[in-house]
């Protein structure tokens, strides 16, 4: 039989410095072994560098990429400023953006990053929306464009967020529902932005209802300020389990968990592990982050996302995983060869259990979402964080030449 695509002498992960052959035929892995001679239609030669499962974005805010110039920067200053006390406040400045929403123009930024995220193997993204009476339909219905357009490259997780509140953006709910019945992916949710508690609890129900209507995961920004009475992580885990909703939940940022006791945010690494929550941070776009590193070695299904490509609230970004593994290495002094295995899991295997996605690891029968790196090692990988060789993403070489 003729092989699809024949990668040799690459260099796993978990090798000893041998390197293997990998054989790929309709889409998936089919024979991992030293010496494979079969036939194929193309051949691939690693030539002794690492070859991995490509890399996942578990958070980036698609609608919004290169909206900077658009926002200037006051939103962003409000909230890297001190402990994030101006967190609310930056919500509030970078939503003046939306009142120019329209799909035409927003299209065509989410065509620039998407194609990064193809050149530099990030091939799986949870892409957030902003849905509410601001955006209306319009940065929803060009990720949705944006999705099927690059289904072929990019696996589009399109998550209908209501950035603006529910309770303190009446209509926003609906806006919801009708971004599920256009085919959004996940429900959104940001509880933490009401301003009592009974509101924030009422985010969370009326989300929760909607993804119990359309049987949908969801994926919601939870207690993002310097602020250790924030209890919306809390709140969701207990939703997760009164509606046996496990495994379908993961939670992006949680920054104000940095400022938990010990004894509170005990409490809360047990019962995110209870509930399979997955958690996705993103350490450079903000001066607080979740402990991450504790949330890993507890069995956390933990990741790292991009969250921001020139927007409101950061000037950088593109879309390379490498590079914000380089950047959070720093954030968080992550810098042994350990803990550098540990941000590498973060930005592939790890990252793809907290978005649920199944059969993601290198290994025979599973889907062939591969990179081929032109270094032998994670730490050469992160220290240089340059695109791939190779990109291989459901069993097709999709590499920007």
């Amino acid at each position: 039989m003729t092989i699809d695509i024949l990668i040799k002498n690459a260099l796993l992960r978990n090798s000893t410095g041998t390197t293997t052959d990998i054989a790929i035929s309709g889409g998936k892995v089919t024979e991992i072994r030293k010496g494979i001679s079969d036939q194929a239609n193309e051949t691939i030669d690693a030539k002794g560098n690492l070859v991995t499962e490509s890399f996942v974005n578990g958070h980036l805010h698609l609608d919004k990429v290169y909206t900077l110039e658009k926002v200037g920067m006051d939103a962003m200053n409000s909230y890297k400023s001190g402990s994030m006390g101006g967190a609310m406040t930056s919500i509030e400045q970078a939503s003046k953006v939306k009142e120019e929403y329209d799909e035409k123009w927003i299209i065509e930024n989410v065509r620039t990053a998407l194609d990064l995220a193809v050149k530099f193997g990030n091939t799986h993204i949870r892409a957030f929306a902003d849905t509410d009476t601001k955006a209306k339909l319009e940065g929803i219905k060009a990720v949705l464009k944006a999705k099927e357009e690059y289904k072929d490259r990019v696996d589009v997780q399109v998550v209908a967020f209501p950035q603006d509140g529910i309770a303190k953006d009446p209509g926003a709910e609906e806006y919801i529902r009708q971004a599920m019945e256009l085919g959004a992916d996940v429900v959104g949710g940001i509880p933490w932005i009401e301003y009592t508690e009974e509101e924030m609890q009422d985010h969370i129900d009326k989300m929760f209802a909607l993804a119990v209507e359309f049987n949908k995961d969801v994926s919601m920004l939870l207690d993002d300020a310097g602020d250790p009475d924030l209890r919306t992580t809390e709140m969701l885990i207990k939703k997760t389990l009164k509606e046996g909703w496990e495994g379908r939940v993961t939670i992006q940022h949680a920054r104000a968990m940095s400022m938990y006791s010990e004894v509170y945010y005990r409490k809360i690494e047990h019962l995110l592990k209870k509930a399979r929550i997955g958690l996705v941070s993103d350490p450079q776009t903000g001066p607080l982050h979740a402990r991450v590193r504790d949330l890993y070695n507890a069995g956390v299904s933990v990741a790292l996302g991009q969250d921001d490509i020139s927007d409101a609230y950061y000037p950088f970004g593109r879309n390379n995983m490498l590079e914000v593994a380089f950047i959070s290495a720093h954030i968080m002094g992550m810098t042994t060869f350990d803990e550098i295995d540990i941000l590498y899991d973060l930005i592939t295997t790890n990252a793809a259990k907290a978005l649920g996605i199944k059969n993601f690891e290198l290994a025979v029968g599973n889907e062939a979402n591969i990179v081929v790196l032109g270094v032998p090692s994670t730490v050469k990988a992160l220290w240089s964080h340059e695109a791939p060789v190779a990109v291989i993403k459901a069993g097709k070489n999709i590499t920007v030449k």
